[in-house]
């Protein structure tokens, strides 16, 4: 079974994809660079999946290092001639000659998970500064109408001790002389980046905040602790915690944080950042572990991280964000985190099974 057999994951899809307002994408094109990740990958499908149904002639071009990989990825849709598979290395310059159009411009590609901040850390960096240089350039040579960068929760660093949920405007602690920082430091200078070409060169633009985002769109690779979590849930095995648990965090299921990330692409004002946040979705590392290991019948047991692990693990013990600037606009999650991670599991294993 993949993806595509899975009525659980299909109706997540045809949500967002409803959800999608064809007035703004009908004949539009929408470029997404990291498009075979979790998040870019669901996007994809979504938008797959409206052009299909109500025939939106929505042009999608997804940016990917493997285009091979990705006509796999999709393969339901590898065919369909409004889907454009486009070589790109967020590291390398960008000419986008094989794009004629673009209305829409995201850049959701990043490294994501503490391995890869540990083992590359310039990687880490350059894709989200040059890369997203690369992306913003594109699409003013384009005159693209909006422009998405898909920032983090980790741009507000450690919780001073002074509020409880993180508005957007809040701004905490980050040790910037560190391996790990490389992540939330890129990730403020893309924010300011995206200021830049506005006030510069007058490029629309909005920045969705993902929280800790997780899904059946994760990747085999992922080694987020929900990921891990999820992975040994999946193989019906003891939850490994590497930690004390007591980090504090928010997490959104993968079609919550894409259907907010489109309520912000669509609806959200100029300029402005967005929380894609909920606070039935915040808990701590150590009740998540236990919830995993509650609905796989399994224990939690602990293990301490190796240097590598250590190295890319946030410092943050604390980071909820405050979602109400989002609501205001109209979004609304499905899925609380506990409910979500049972799906994530429930979908992963049919797959495999």
């Amino acid at each position: 079974m993949t993806l595509y057999d899975n009525p659980l994951y299909q109706s997540d899809v045809a949500r967002v994809a409803n959800a999608m307002p064809l007035e703004r994408v009908a004949e539009k094109s929408i470029v997404i660079s990291g498009a075979t990740g979790l998040v870019g990958s669901f996007l994809v499908d979504a938008a797959l999946e409206k052009d299909a149904n109500e025939n939106a002639k929505l042009e999608i071009y997804a940016l990917t290092r493997k285009p091979d990989a990705a006509r796999r990825r999709f393969a339901r849709y590898a065919e369909s001639p409004r889907l454009h598979f486009v070589q790109y290395d967020a590291s390398q310059p960008f000419d986008g000659k094989s794009i004629p159009r673009a209305d829409y411009v995201l850049h959701l590609a990043s490294n994501t998970h503490p391995i890869q901040y540990a083992t590359d850390p310039i990687g880490t960096v350059m894709t989200n500064v040059l890369g997203l240089r690369n992306l913003l350039e594109f699409a003013c040579a384009r005159n693209a109408a909006r422009f998405a960068f898909a920032s983090s929760n980790e741009i507000y660093g450690e919780n001073r001790g002074d509020v409880e949920l993180f508005t957007e405007d809040y701004c905490g602690y980050v040790d910037c002389n560190t391996t790990r920082a490389g992540y939330p430091e890129s990730k403020r200078c893309g924010e300011a980046l995206c200021n830049a070409y506005n006030s510069q060169r007058g490029l629309d633009f909005v920045i969705p905040r993902l929280t800790r985002s997780y899904g059946p769109t994760m990747l085999a690779s992922d080694s987020k602790a929900i990921s891990q979590f999820i992975k040994k849930g999946v193989a019906r095995e003891n939850i490994v915690l590497k930690s004390a648990g007591t980090q504090f965090y928010s997490y959104t299921y993968v079609a919550d944080a894409v259907s907010g990330l489109l309520c912000a692409l669509f609806s959200g004002a100029s300029g402005e950042a967005y929380n894609i946040a909920d606070e039935a979705s915040d808990i701590t590392l150590r009740e998540l572990a236990a919830t995993i290991a509650e609905y796989a019948g399994k224990e939690v047991v602990f293990e301490i991280p190796d240097a590598v692990e250590s190295s890319g693990y946030s410092k943050a013990t604390k980071a909820r964000l405050d979602g109400a600037k989002l609501r205001a606009l109209g979004w609304r999650p499905v899925y609380d985190v506990r409910t979500g991670v049972r799906r994530t599991i429930d979908i992963l294993r049919a797959i495999q099974e």
